[in-house]
């Protein structure tokens, strides 16, 4: 169905352009009522009300005044309908776009006026005719103002409810993001008051555990000193990233928090091959292809991925050669990591497979794909992950979009 979309002043324009052709087209019938006035003199109030039809919106006070005036001169100089039709118009367009004030007062004088051309016809003639011109008055001059004011008041109470609906929506928007900081700040103190007190904990007893071997006087190279130095640098470094995740969820703009990326594989490398020394445990890494500019999202993914591995390997692995891979594909990024496998299953730790399984929903969240299992001797983790995730494909898409 074809549907035409006009802006106001079209419209405007549209109306008189046709209330103007249909006043000529009746007046070329001789279809109007015939004075001793020449025939082009009911043109001339026909032109006029044409005009003040470009006013209807925006001069209503002049437009429905001078309205009245050239629709007293149709009367005289010979009523054409189109000059009647249109001065309805002025009438309508004057309550509906014009102020409270001009509403009641078309109200007030639209039934004077019928109520004074009823009673003069009354006078001097009869009640039919009197009745006659009291129906032709009131449609003309009741009946458009109190449509436009009924059509008026509807779109009044439509804004009202549609004011109402943003505000209560707002207010819904605003209800849950403080119920989100809320959660936030609870899971900070949670995290605070038990997850980074048992590993200041922990570093202290390593340092205080340190100490004690000194002062026993035991070698440089005791594997006991080696161990909690491992502990002790691990859990330091747990603990402060604790508390930037911490001040993360405290914080309301999350950009103050800094994301480790695959620049800190080398740290991350040094100590896993630190602390799986004394396990047996000997860690390699290989990257192919160019890393170029990756997405944070992805980035962060890919470290996670690479940092949950490794310490899977450190728990669980047979010793042997831990081999990590990464390569770096145009579209995207592909994460190999293999380590002995142990097939002597030992006392299942708490929170075993958590980390598998959130591997597998950081690769999917990014519209990658995660496998890991055992393939013979090895245990084999894969992960694919795109070189942009779908958010910032799509955003992209909408971009290029809104550009053409």
């Amino acid at each position: 169905m074809l549907k035409i979309s006009l802006s106001p002043r079209q419209e405007d324009r549209t109306i008189a352009l046709a209330g103007l052709c249909g006043g000529l087209l009746l007046t070329s019938f001789g279809a109007y009522d015939r004075t001793a006035a020449p025939a082009w003199v009911t043109l001339l109030p026909l032109a006029g009300m044409a005009g003040l039809e470009l006013l209807r919106r925006t001069r209503t006070i002049w437009a429905v005044s001078l309205g009245g005036l050239f629709f007293a001169a149709n009367l005289v100089a010979g009523s054409n309908l189109a000059t009647v039709v249109m001065y309805t118009d002025l009438l309508y367009a004057g309550v509906l776009y014009g102020s409270r004030r001009m509403s009641t007062i078309l109200h007030v004088t639209g039934g004077a006026s019928t109520l004074a051309l009823s009673t003069v016809a009354l006078t001097y003639g009869t009640v039919g005719r009197a009745l006659l011109v009291a129906g032709f008055a009131a449609l003309v001059f009741v009946v458009p103002v109190f449509t436009a004011d009924l059509l008026r008041e509807h779109r009044e109470r439509a804004d009202t409810e549609r004011l109402r609906a943003e505000q209560t929506a707002l207010l819904a928007e605003l209800d849950r993001r403080e119920a989100v900081v809320e959660e936030r700040a609870r899971m900070a103190r949670e995290l605070h008051d038990v997850v980074a007190n048992h590993l200041s904990a922990i570093a202290i007893h390593a340092t205080g555990a340190q100490s004690l071997a000194r002062r026993q006087q035991r070698g440089a190279d005791d594997p006991l000193l080696a161990a909690m130095a491992v502990i002790r640098e691990n859990s330091v470094q747990g603990l402060a990233e604790m508390r930037r995740m911490i001040g993360l969820l405290r914080a309301r703009d999350e950009t103050s928090y800094e994301a480790p990326n695959l620049d800190a594989l080398d740290t991350l490398l040094a100590q896993v091959g630190a602390a799986g020394t004394a396990a047996g445990l000997v860690f390699e890494a290989a990257e192919d292809g160019e890393r170029g500019g990756l997405s944070v999202p992805v980035e962060l993914a890919a470290y996670r991925i690479v940092q949950e591995s490794l310490t899977n390997a450190l728990k669980y692995a047979a010793p042997g050669t831990v081999r990590l891979g990464l390569t770096y594909c145009p579209e995207r990024v592909e994460i190999a990591v293999d380590s002995p496998y142990r097939t002597s299953g030992g006392a299942s730790l708490p929170g075993a497979r958590y980390g598998l399984v959130g591997m597998g929903e950081r690769a999917g969240l990014l519209g990658g794909s995660f496998e890991a299992g055992p393939d013979g001797e090895r245990w084999r983790v894969r992960a694919v992950l795109p070189r942009e995730s779908e958010t910032v494909q799509e955003a992209n898409v909408t971009r290029t979009r809104e550009g053409s």
